[in-house]
């Protein structure tokens, strides 16, 4: 993971997530909500997060949140 995050953004932990009832998993950037995952994709998320590490779960999280910045953002 070392040339992955050369700037070392991730360790500031800009992700997070909510997990509904429902199991659905909102993904968030900075407390702006970004992503909404449901059905297989978020016990796909689920199960890769619970095995994971503060900074390999940040990873997974911007993984799954792919190119969503396009330059207006505040």
């Amino acid at each position: 993971m070392g040339d992955i995050d050369k700037r070392n953004r991730l360790d500031e932990e800009p992700f997070s997530y909510d997990v509904s009832k429902d199991k659905k998993v909102f993904i968030s950037w900075k407390g702006k909500q970004v992503v909404i995952l449901k059905g297989k994709e978020s016990d796909k998320f689920l199960a890769r997060i619970a095995t994971s590490d503060l900074k390999e779960a940040q990873l997974i999280m911007a993984k799954v949140t792919g190119n969503f910045k396009h330059g207006n953002e505040k």
